[in-house]
């Protein structure tokens, strides 16, 4: 008898799959079906969407860890089934995660609390709305009658709520809401309790009307008699979880099945989906996608870009021509060549208190729908406390102010795709106050198509651009539904709900005659801040030199002893020393003549000295802390050693003596530092 053959990896995996869809839309149908469920049948469902959850996480590990070596025979379009299981896979996980956080909603709305976000967007919409009086203050006068009427109307509802207050308490230190429905408080704060529940977790409300659950640990009666009942009442014991409070106790898990629901959300749903979970980040925001692609490797990173690129044999450099007529590398037009200048970034939402936000930030790459073809750039927004959901950017930076700022943007392209276009992903780094985990979270993403229809280029004009929310591979995701569910049907709260839709502005220049000569001299495709281009060009021009006029033979593949070659690259990816040698670079040319400034050779020269005395010294210093994104207190470090260093290079005329001073530690010496391997480092051919 015949042995049955066995399935192969890659089809077991897409029965599991399908298998895995039949139940979770089961469990969705059961859950229209059903309407508002009880306490017990919502714990049951949730239950379910955490098994389900966990069996989803299984066969998405298993897909990942499967290789095309594994199958038995070969199959046709492997990566691209593969890409399917994955992206079904993050489907069901999704539709899992909107119904494990609609069952949480309906926890909250029994006990009557609102999330700490929903608070904090109510009152930074009306801090918007306020900087706005003078544009429309007829529609503002009306906007501002009806905000008040249902604010009358949520404080008839608080009114007849059913449960009467049973006292007032002080609070006896800070406390920081640590989930849905939780209410943030400081020390000293008179709070009414509403309710007393015997877990330990109290429903309060402070001065401004807003209502919460909080640990009876954190109070203290502000009337002594009343006093005596809290004491009495709080001597049930649960399991206790390690957070300190005002006296050092313990704060005891909530019982009620919200709670309950969250702990398991925490244990088996992935960070954001908890923070989502949570109310701590908009339902919109996802993983940074662009982040995630810059980590994987190099691939999308400047310095990939401004490499040569060799031809389809082989033998000669595709970007990279000499030009004999002007001594000098020939310039290069591309379809695409403009400057993008980056203005704001208005109604950004706001995350929660639980979460510190390290940098605010906009990434920017060329895109087709769904190939990223360009370098991808970041640059770094600013913001003023009293306006937190608005960003701004630096048009022109000049003098000391760092190029991570610098709103204007030089993008060229030579990709003769149709859907040409550039995406721009709005995004934060944060750490979570309770953990100290890091990420990357996308605030929003939007596509500007550079071509019409008819392959026209689009005019050169400001665009008001409204974000999207999820990632830029989900389609109808917006990034905060909250706005959209609290618009009414009046053209005039239609109007309000676009003000509040989180929007970018930007503006596309073009090139006159000058910068269209400047930009093509830089390879095809690189997008770039426009205060560093003039340092490119030179990287460019010293670069047609040795690979193309001075090497000895075009057929020789050896490795060339060139610092600058061999370490430019790098400075893109460290923007502070590139910051060092822009500065040094302008204090050198403002000494020098009007005549040399005309004599490209020289000025090629006295920029290898610059270099060498500012660069090199910096990029292989152990005084300065290895670079880290979004690190305040490394960043500030790394930026008074490079200042202290140029001082001194001002006032000893050069880098020689702090580089033979017995106070100067640099790392040991490595070959890669000296050499240049163009085989090595080129960019690889994508025609």
């Amino acid at each position: 008898m015949l042995a049955r053959r066995q399935r192969d990896p890659l089809q077991s995996l897409q029965r599991r799959s399908q298998e895995l869809k039949q139940q979770v839309d089961g469990l969705l149908f059961e859950s229209q079906l059903k309407g508002a469920l009880e306490a017990s049948k919502r714990r049951d469902m949730y239950q379910r969407c955490i098994q389900l959850k966990q069996a989803i996480d299984e066969n998405k590990n298993a897909l990942q860890k499967l290789k095309k070596a594994d199958e038995p025979a070969p199959v046709g379009n492997y990566y691209q089934k593969k890409e399917e299981e994955h992206n079904l896979l993050d489907k069901l996980t999704h539709q899992l995660q909107e119904l494990a956080v609609s069952i949480s909603r309906e926890n909250v709305t029994e006990t009557g609390a609102l999330t700490e976000r929903e608070e904090e967007e109510n009152s930074a919409e009306e801090d918007e709305e306020e900087d706005e009086d003078d544009e429309e203050e007829s529609e503002e006068s009306r906007g501002e009658d009806e905000e008040a009427e249902e604010e009358e109307e949520e404080k008839q509802e608080g009114e007849s709520h059913p449960e009467a207050t049973s006292g007032e308490y002080i609070a006896l230190g800070d406390f920081m809401a640590q989930q849905v429905g939780d209410l943030t408080f400081k020390k000293g704060e008179i709070l009414c309790i509403i309710k007393k529940n015997s877990d330990g977790w109290w429903m309060a409300k402070n001065a401004k009307g807003n209502k919460g659950l909080i640990p009876k640990t954190y109070l203290e009666p502000y009337n002594k008699e009343e006093g005596q009942e809290s004491s009495e009442e709080g001597s049930e014991e649960d399991t206790e979880v390690g957070d300190e409070t005002a006296e050092g106790a313990e704060v005891k898990p909530r019982a009620d099945s919200h709670w309950s629901a969250v702990r398991k959300a925490i244990s088996e749903i992935n960070t954001v989906d908890v923070l989502t979970a949570m109310g701590a980040i908009p339902a919109g925001f996802r993983p940074s996608t662009l982040f995630q692609l810059l980590e994987e490797g190099n691939q999308f990173r400047a310095s990939y870009f401004l490499q040569p690129e060799l031809t389809p044999s082989q033998l000669a450099f595709r970007d990279l021509i000499w030009d004999a007529k002007t001594g000098s590398i020939r310039s290069r037009p591309s379809r695409v060549s403009l400057i993008l200048t980056l203005w704001s970034c208005k109604v950004i939402p706001l995350p929660g208190v639980s979460i510190q936000v390290l940098s605010r930030h906009v990434r920017l790459c060329l895109f087709d729908g769904s190939e990223v073809l360009s370098n991808i750039h970041t640059v770094r927004a600013t913001w003023q406390p009293k306006k937190p959901q608005t960003w701004t950017f630096s048009p022109q930076v000049t003098g000391v102010l760092p190029c991570l700022l610098d709103g204007d943007c030089f993008i060229r392209s030579n990709s003769s795709s149709p859907d040409l276009g550039i995406l721009f992903e709005l995004g934060i780094s944060y750490i979570r106050n309770s953990t100290g985990e890091r990420g990357e979270l996308s605030c929003g993403w939007v596509f500007l198509k550079l071509f019409d229809a008819t392959g026209i280029p689009i005019p050169a004009k400001t665009y008001k651009l409204f974000l999207n929310g999820g990632t830029p591979y989900e389609k109808g995701v917006e990034v905060d539904p909250s706005v959209s569910r609290r618009a009414h049907g009046s053209v005039f709260h239609q109007l309000m709900t676009m003000r509040r839709q989180p929007q970018l502005l930007v503006k596309l220049r073009s090139l006159n005659r000058r910068s269209r000569n400047t930009l093509s001299l830089l390879p095809e495709t690189l997008i770039g801040s426009m205060c560093c281009v003039h340092l490119l060009i030179f990287y460019r021009q010293i670069l047609g030199d040795v690979l193309l006029k001075d090497r000895m033979s075009l057929n020789s593949a050896d490795l060339i002893s060139n610092p600058v070659l061999a370490t430019f690259p790098k400075l893109l990816e460290e923007s502070d020393i590139m910051d060092a040698l822009r500065s040094s670079w302008a204090e050198k040319e403002s000494t020098l003549k009007r005549s040399e400034k005309g004599d490209r050779e020289l000025l090629k020269a006295v920029f290898l000295l610059v270099y060498h005395d500012c660069v090199l010294p910096l990029l292989h210093s152990a005084l300065l802390p290895p670079s880290r994104w979004a690190e305040e207190e490394t960043e500030a470090a790394r930026w008074k050693g490079i200042a202290d260093f140029l001082k001194q290079n001002q006032e000893n005329e050069g880098a020689l003596q702090v580089l033979l001073s017995p106070e100067g530690v640099h790392e040991p010496f490595d070959i890669s530092e000296q050499t240049y391997d163009f085989l090595g480092e080129r960019r690889k051919n994508l025609a």
